[in-house]
């Protein structure tokens, strides 16, 4: 039988309750397990992306754009740093996006789907198929003069919007096959990385370069001699970031490069966890006085508090960083990315022309029909030389489904248009276009080729 409620405290089988927690606990619960689910941040991002278009062919477009280039500088003394606030979103709020990325890559290759060489192969196949040949369709009609520049556009993939698509028929689908497009588009996500770090540099100042050498260095031994706190590589990451905003490459390489120096081992393992827990319990019980506050009894304070080191100790600092950042990331970064960047003008009366244009067909096919040729044709490749097997319990149609949902660029896309179009805003208008007509075109098609091609999954295969 339960306790009653102390009409004071309002406690309860030794579970407290503040006097309206209760009543908020009705309101909350809902909105929390509505945030957790995958699609929310793909549907939070879509919101945004309409916001912004609305914003920007409406009666607030000058007020958009005005805001959005408003310059806002930070200064110490002598020294400022000055930017628009589009160049601060996308040169400084997206660096926890691409420390997300680089925390994501360094536990799939430790522990996750990509450690195993076997199960690796296929999604690591599939991505550079997804990379190369959306590349070559855009390279193929826009073999030279500025336009060119844009080939990167159609190489990404929006992890976010696609496994949120996915995530819609997870009752028809495997876990396997949102597992395997998570995979894919992790290695997706280091080739653009990679992309923008060696091709979409304009020009290099050596002195800053040798600076955020010298601070990437730091961080390497700050893991190597054990440092798990994670306060000093945050501030050598953001004077990394700053070496590389000044040495011309990009600034955001600093998350990742950040995301790869911190460490993936605890300080305690499991079975020493467990004894020191055991221990503490016995010293709880012990100090634990029946009726009294736990704010006088200095003994059992003291217990709890070293109970809360050892759970930091047993929990790697890459694992508690994930954890910490992937739903600020998700649901804040993300959309205001797409706020400030996916405001389009859209001219109706010149629609027949720009559709002609061959900036956005490059876009719209590299990414629709490339990824869909490239991550299709990769991984039948890969399956018929024997290098690579099918995710446990998906057919090879359904893999095919994916490379289609594979075709929603968005954020990444957005992001390296910006680079290779950031002084022709002419091109950069035709490239974010196509990629939302690309993104849409390529996510219903795949939602549809799914739904047809997948039945229900009985509740025990997908758990």
């Amino acid at each position: 039988m339960s306790k009653p409620n102390h009409p004071e405290t309002g406690q309860q089988d030794g579970v407290y309750h503040a006097p309206w927690e209760k009543s908020f606990d009705k309101i909350l619960t809902p909105f929390e397990e509505f945030i957790h689910r995958q699609t929310t941040s793909g549907l939070l991002l879509m919101g945004m992306a309409i916001l912004a278009l609305i914003l920007a062919n409406g009666p607030y477009a000058e007020a958009y754009s005005k805001v959005i280039h408003t310059y806002i500088g930070i200064g110490v003394g002598e020294w400022t740093l000055k930017m628009t606030l589009q160049h601060w979103v996308n040169d400084g709020l997206m660096v926890f996006f691409f420390f997300v990325v680089g925390l994501e890559l360094k536990r799939e290759f430790l522990v996750g789907e990509l450690a195993d060489p076997r199960k690796a192969t296929m999604p690591i196949a599939a991505a550079i198929g997804g990379m190369v040949v959306p590349a070559l369709i855009y390279f193929a009609i826009n073999p030279s003069g500025d336009a060119a520049l844009g080939w990167g556009v159609p190489m990404a993939t929006d992890i976010a919007f696609a496994v949120g698509a996915l995530a819609l028929l997870a009752s028809r689908v495997p876990k396997a096959l949102i597992t395997f497009l998570v995979a894919l588009a992790i290695v997706d996500d280091l080739g653009a990385v990679m992309v923008i770090a060696f091709f979409y540099t304009e020009s290099i100042a050596m002195a800053p370069l040798m600076v955020a050498g010298a601070l990437f260095a730091l961080l390497l031994a700050l893991n190597m001699i054990g440092i798990r706190t994670t306060m000093p590589y945050f501030i050598l990451a953001v004077f990394l970031w700053y070496a590389l905003l000044q040495s011309g490459v990009h600034a955001t390489i600093a998350g990742i490069l950040g995301a790869m120096t911190v460490p993936a081992t605890p300080k305690f393992d499991p079975q020493r966890f467990s004894e020191c827990v055991t221990d503490l319990m016995h010293k709880f019980d012990a100090s634990h006085q029946r009726g009294k506050s736990i704010m006088t009894n200095e003994s059992l304070r003291g217990v709890v508090q070293t109970l809360g080191n050892g759970v930091h100790s047993v929990e790697a600092p890459l694992q508690r960083l994930e954890h910490i950042w992937h739903l600020p990331v998700a649901y804040l970064v993300i959309p205001i990315f797409a706020l400030v960047n996916a405001g389009i003008p859209l001219e109706f009366d010149s629609l027949s022309e720009t559709m002609k244009h061959p900036v956005l067909i490059g876009v719209s096919l590299g990414l629709v029909v490339g990824k869909f040729v490239g991550i299709t044709g990769f991984s039948w490749l890969v399956l018929k030389l024997g290098y690579a097997q099918l995710p446990k319990g998906t057919r090879f149609t359904q893999i095919a489904g994916v490379s289609l949902l594979a075709g929603i660029g968005f954020t990444m896309s957005i992001f390296v248009a910006q680079l290779g179009f950031g002084e022709r805003e002419d091109l950069l208008l035709m490239a974010k276009t196509g990629i939302l007509a690309a993104s849409l075109l390529a996510g219903v098609a795949g939602y549809v080729w799914l739904f047809l091609v997948s039945k229900p999954e009985p509740a025990h295969s997908r758990s």
